[in-house]
């Protein structure tokens, strides 16, 4: 059995800044599923976020009221932490107060929410805890990466006749089921083992819209495949209580900001775990302009 997990990066919405939406899925074995929950909790545990989610976006953002505090780098993570807070109250409270400032109020306090988990670290530790994460997962063998990268300037759903999420969704399927085909042929493995479960970040809408269409997908096929080896409609689990689905996270941000403004760093290290056929990249698909020169479409080039 194979667990797949899934996440997005970036929005299908067309008007938002986002110019990608990427729809990621990292397929795990399950009886390596112990090593790599251990892999996430020791690293977690050595940067103090034990039982916390890894949302890379928020992890990486530059925190500015720590530029503010006076030596804050040479203090621990009890003391950061401490001044932190203290000033955010702070600025909450003159935000509230003041009636001109509502919609700042309410922004500021979200970012606030969705950062706190981090803020006992400066830019550099996040970043190098993002990278740990990433040369991990690069390091995982076992593991086998699908992606499906909509550039939405150069969408056009009249020739699709799909929606961005039902393209994307359906690419993914397509390319972990053929992974399962392929491996199902491996004589010296049990067959009965060569079996995928998708298991996907929770979100009310897209569950009932992924679910349809994987229905649809198991009776019916895709556009390239029929659909025998995975098995259920996916799982909607909560990723701040599931290890593997941040991993999805990572790489889906890391594929996203690859795409839409040549960051490395991290693309580097989890596309190394792309599905390869023959030794080419076939499982993480950019869909764009014909002139494109990125790894990815130079590896389906050369397919």
């Amino acid at each position: 059995m194979y667990f797949c997990y899934v996440d997005e990066s970036g929005t299908s919405d067309l008007s938002d800044s986002s110019t990608h939406f990427v729809l990621v899925g990292i397929s795990i074995p399950v009886w390596h599923w112990s090593k790599c929950e251990t892999d996430i909790t020791r690293i977690k545990a050595r940067h103090n976020l034990e039982n916390k989610e890894i949302h890379t976006a928020w992890i990486l953002r530059e925190y500015r009221e720590q530029l503010s505090i006076p030596g804050f780098e040479k203090m621990n993570y009890k003391k950061r932490r401490n001044e932190i807070e203290t000033l955010r109250k702070g600025t909450l409270h003159k935000l509230q107060i003041d009636p001109k400032k509502v919609k700042s109020y309410r922004q500021i306090k979200k970012n606030y929410l969705h950062t706190q988990d981090y803020i006992h670290l400066t830019l550099e530790e996040r970043k190098a805890f993002v990278k740990e994460i990433a040369v991990t997962i690069g390091g995982w063998r076992f593991a086998r990466l699908f992606a499906e990268c909509i550039d939405k300037i150069n969408w056009d759903q009249n020739r699709t006749q799909k929606t961005i999420d039902e393209q994307a969704f359906e690419q993914l399927v397509s390319r972990f089921e053929h992974f399962l085909q392929i491996i199902s042929k491996d004589p010296s493995l049990d067959k009965n083992t060569n079996y995928g479960l998708i298991i996907h970040d929770n979100n009310e809408t897209v569950a009932k819209k992924h679910t349809q269409l994987m229905k649809h997908f198991q009776s019916n096929g895709t556009l390239w495949t029929s659909v025998k080896r995975i098995i259920e409609t996916p799982l909607f689990v909560n990723s701040e209580l599931t290890n593997m689905v941040q991993i999805a996270d990572v790489c889906g941000y890391a594929i996203r900001r690859y795409l839409e403004s040549d960051e490395v760093e991290l693309f580097n290290e989890i596309y190394k775990r792309a599905d390869r056929k023959d030794g080419v990249s076939v499982g993480i698909r950019h869909y764009t302009g014909s002139k494109c020169k990125c790894i990815i479409c130079s590896d389906h080039k050369n397919c």
